[in-house]
C-alpha cells in the first residue's frame, strides 16, 4: 500500500542529484510533487519521469533565494494540488576557501541559499499549515505534517575550508529545533537530515567540468580537489561514497508514518563516519 497516498509535497533543488531521487521517490509511493529547479530542463524532466509512471508532479522553476519564491513554491502545491504535507529544503551549493580569502559576498551567499531561502519557504508555509490543521481538528481529524531540512557533517562537525557553508548548515540545525517547538501544536514533525560523502556533482573532483555551476550567469566552481577525495572515501566506515538514492531514503525516513513522533532530530547519513 502507497503510504503517501492522498499527501503532497514540495522539495527544492528536485531537478538533479538528491533533490531528484527523492522527488521520484515520494512520487512512487503515492504522494504529489512540486518539483523545483533553477533551470526549467531538469525540473520539467523529473516532472516527465513521474508523470510518465503514472503519479502526479508539476514544477516551479527558479531561484530558491529570489524574495517572492517562497511563497510561489508554496502557492503552486496549494494551487496545483489543494493541500501542503512535506516540506523538503534541500537546494543549495558549495563555495569553498579558508576564512581569510572569503568575501563577504561569498559568505553571504551560502546564508542567502541555505538559510534565508528555506525560512522564506517555511514562512509562507505557516499560515496554510495552520489553517489546514485548525480545519483538521474541527473535523476531529489528525494529518501529521513534515519538514525536513537538508543539513551537513560540515555543519554538525565543521570543515576546513568550509566556513560560509558550514556556518549556514549549521543555522539550518538551530531552524529545525526551533520550529519543532513551535509547529509541534499544529502536528508538524520538522527534522534534520546532514549528509556526508554522497556522489553528486559538488563532490566531485574540482577539475571535472560536471561541478561548474552556473547560476544567473555567474560560473560558481564546486566540488572537491582530487588529493582530498581519496582520503575522504578512506574516512568512511563502509568504504565508500553514497549514492543519491541512499541519500534521499535518509529524508523519506522522516517522511512517511512510522516517523509520525519524530520531531527535532538531526539524522546523520554518512555510512558511519561519526567524527
Amino acid at each position: 500500500m502507497s503510504k503517501l497516498k492522498g499527501k503532497v509535497a514540495i522539495v527544492s533543488g528536485s531537478g538533479r542529484g538528491i533533490g531528484r531521487a527523492l522527488a521520484l521517490k515520494l512520487a512512487s509511493d503515492g504522494a504529489s510533487v512540486v518539483v523545483n529547479d533553477l533551470d526549467e530542463e531538469p525540473a520539467s524532466q523529473v516532472v516527465a519521469e513521474i508523470v510518465a509512471l503514472g503519479g502526479r508532479a508539476v514544477a516551479c522553476v527558479g531561484n530558491v533565494t529570489a524574495e517572492d519564491f517562497g511563497k510561489r513554491f508554496v502557492q503552486t502545491a496549494l494551487d496545483s494540488f489543494g493541500g501542503l504535507d512535506i516540506i523538503v529544503n534541500n537546494a543549495g551549493y558549495t563555495r569553498d576557501g579558508v576564512i581569510q580569502k572569503q568575501t563577504d559576498e561569498q559568505f553571504q551567499a551560502m546564508l542567502d541559499v541555505h538559510v534565508t531561502a528555506p525560512f522564506r519557504i517555511l514562512r509562507a508555509a505557516a499560515e496554510p499549515m495552520r489553517m489546514l490543521h485548525k480545519k483538521e481538528a474541527a473535523e476531529g481529524r489528525e494529518v501529521v505534517r513534515k519538514v525536513i531540512n537538508i543539513s551537513s557533517m560540515a555543519g554538525t562537525h565543521g570543515n576546513a575550508g568550509q566556513v560560509n557553508y558550514s556556518s549556514a548548515k549549521a543555522a539550518l540545525v538551530g531552524m529545525t529545533k526551533t520550529l519543532s517547538k513551535e509547529w509541534g501544536r499544529y502536528k508538524v514533525c520538522v527534522n534534520c537530515v546532514a549528509f556526508g560523502f554522497i556522489d553528486t556533482r559538488l563532490t566531485k573532483a574540482s577539475d571535472d567540468p560536471a561541478t561548474l555551476i552556473e547560476i544567473e550567469g555567474k560560473s560558481i566552481q564546486a566540488g572537491v580537489p582530487t588529493d582530498v577525495l581519496g582520503a575522504l572515501k578512506n574516512m568512511v566506515p563502509l568504504g565508500r561514497s553514497g549514492t543519491v538514492e541512499e541519500a534521499a531514503g535518509g529524508i523519506y525516513l522522516f517522511c512517511i508514518p512510522e516517523s509520525d513522533y519524530v520531531s527535532g532530530q538531526v539524522l546523520i547519513v554518512g555510512g558511519g563516519i561519526s567524527i
